[in-house]
């Protein structure tokens, strides 16, 4: 799977689980460009991720993770 097939797929799950259509992420996006992104819908997002992708995450890359770009290479490393 390409890069930009994972980030479309991401939008999608962002857009789902903060409820908010104009969400486009990249591979800088963090927290703190995202206005509800707190701790709990953090692990929202984590869960819906996994689900989409059919993967889990283990709790050193959740805890470490800083932007959508590392976790888009943790998603392309496991489905590749």
């Amino acid at each position: 799977m390409k890069k930009e097939e994972i980030y479309e797929r991401l939008n999608e799950v962002f857009r789902d689980v903060f409820d908010d259509e104009s969400i486009v992420v990249n591979e800088t996006t963090t927290s703190a460009d995202i206005e509800d992104w707190d701790s709990l819908e953090h692990i929202n997002l984590i869960v819906a991720v996994e689900n989409e992708f059919g993967i889990k995450f283990n709790m050193g890359e959740v805890t470490t993770m800083k932007n959508v770009g590392e976790m888009v290479e943790i998603i392309n490393n496991r489905i590749s």
